[in-house]
């Protein structure tokens, strides 16, 4: 069976490995898969939710369609765009934002999370998203979403409002409920610095994170400062659960290698941090230099980029515009 799939990357820089484990590398699996119909979406309207240098903005969309194809993903299988390009994103999320309710927007978590203490100076953009980021799905006909932990709530989201939209116009079956694809493992990656917290950009010391642009000597030092604690290498998948740091490094390695946690840690169960520390850095230089140095690449490439971007938004809008046609019959516009 078919299935059509959506995903989307905020375009705010810097992408690290945590972007590239827990997303990236699960796309170029999909969009490999004959099976799939894949849309992959820089969601440059998604990321104004908190303020953007426009310059910034702009270059940051290209350096994410840069990561899309340095790491493996084949804009000739698969639809690339930016969101801001296909006017029926916007169009929807407006529609939908009249569909949604109040109550289930007060019970999305990651806006509690992302506004801090004082909500009454965040945006509306950061407090509604998840009706935009419904729309995204719901215009393709998405059938599987990717997500992580912390965006299952939003797909959950995104599901009762398509059953809310069909049950309120008796449109049974207009819009798809999507499923969730979700990654079993190494889903989340977390800082180098403290293992009990996700990688992120935001982190003030770029010592907590590997970017996908960093060269051989960055990661070699960054690995080898990263927190450990001082026990021997773990001897099994239970004590990982203290040991946050030891959990993170090991799944790094995990899922660069292609293997389970067991199997990580019956290779080097008992053993220092040091040794495992210099072939975990070896692997991430024969995995990540390749992307580093093609992203590199591509961004000398602005014309190419921009020609990606600019057929797959043709693509897009061709898809989303005829579904907002739809949606303007049944609501009677």
């Amino acid at each position: 069976m078919e299935k059509k799939i959506f995903s989307g990357v905020q375009p705010t820089g810097n992408l690290h490995l945590g972007n590239y484990l827990g997303a990236i590398k699960n796309f170029v699996q999909l969009n490999n898969d004959k099976k799939n119909k894949c849309v992959f979406c820089v969601v440059d309207l998604h990321a104004i939710t908190v303020y953007q240098n426009p310059k910034e903005l702009k270059d940051n969309i290209l350096e994410t369609v840069a990561t899309f194809i340095a790491s493996g993903i084949d804009p000739k299988k698969s639809i690339i765009f930016n969101q801001s390009q296909v006017s029926a994103h916007s169009e929807a999320a407006w529609i939908l934002s009249c569909i949604a309710r109040m109550g289930w927007l007060n019970r999305m978590t990651q806006f509690k999370e992302k506004a801090g203490k004082d909500k009454e100076k965040a945006s509306i953009g950061l407090y509604s998203y998840p009706v935009l980021m419904a729309a995204d799905i719901l215009l393709y006909d998405s059938t599987h979403v990717p997500v992580g932990d912390d965006q299952k709530q939003h797909l959950e989201l995104c599901r009762d409002i398509a059953q809310r939209f069909n049950n309120d116009f008796g449109a049974e079956s207009f819009f798809k409920i999507p499923e969730p694809l979700i990654q079993k493992e190494f889903s989340r990656i977390m800082s180098l610095k403290d293992g009990t917290k996700k990688m992120s950009k935001s982190e003030i010391s770029d010592l907590s994170r590997i970017n996908l642009t960093d060269g051989k000597d960055q990661i070699i030092n960054k690995i080898k400062k990263a927190r450990t604690d001082t026990l021997p290498m773990p001897s099994n998948v239970q004590e990982l659960d203290s040991r946050p740091e030891a959990k993170n490094l090991i799944g790094i390695y995990s899922s660069l290698c292609g293997i389970s946690t067991d199997n990580s840690i019956q290779q080097f169960s008992g053993k220092n941090f040091s040794q495992f520390k210099e072939i975990l850095s070896q692997i991430l230089i024969e995995k990540i230099i390749p992307i580093s140095s093609e992203i590199k690449k591509l961004l000398n490439e602005r014309d190419y980029l921009t020609k990606i971007l600019s057929e797959g938004c043709k693509k897009a809008d061709e898809i989303a515009s005829k579904k907002i046609k739809k949606i303007h019959e049944i609501l009677g516009f």
